[in-house]
């Protein structure tokens, strides 16, 4: 499985629906593609959600991001994330 970080931003109308149970849908969403929630955040800033999500592959990654947009209205940019560790591994 490989981290990705979801960054999501709000409209006004996506904002409207927020709720415990949406939450829960999406988290559905996630794990029904196999990703496995590691955390989900509010945020302050230029971006308004931030998810970080385990998934088998990036074709998952880029499914789930899709369902959730349909589902919420919440635009999500997705990215691969590696820890510093491994980075460091990488380039060290």
């Amino acid at each position: 499985m490989a981290m990705y970080l979801m960054l999501g931003k709000y409209t006004a109308e996506a904002l409207k629906g927020a709720s415990a149970e949406r939450t829960k849908k999406a988290r559905t969403i996630i794990e029904g593609a196999g990703g496995k929630v590691q955390s989900m955040h509010a945020l302050l800033g230029p971006y308004d959600l931030a998810f970080i999500v385990d998934f088998p592959n990036g074709g998952q990654a880029i499914k789930v991001s899709a369902e959730l947009m349909k589902l919420t209205g919440v635009g999500f940019l997705t990215s691969p994330a590696l820890s510093v560790e491994e980075f460091d591994k990488l380039v060290g």
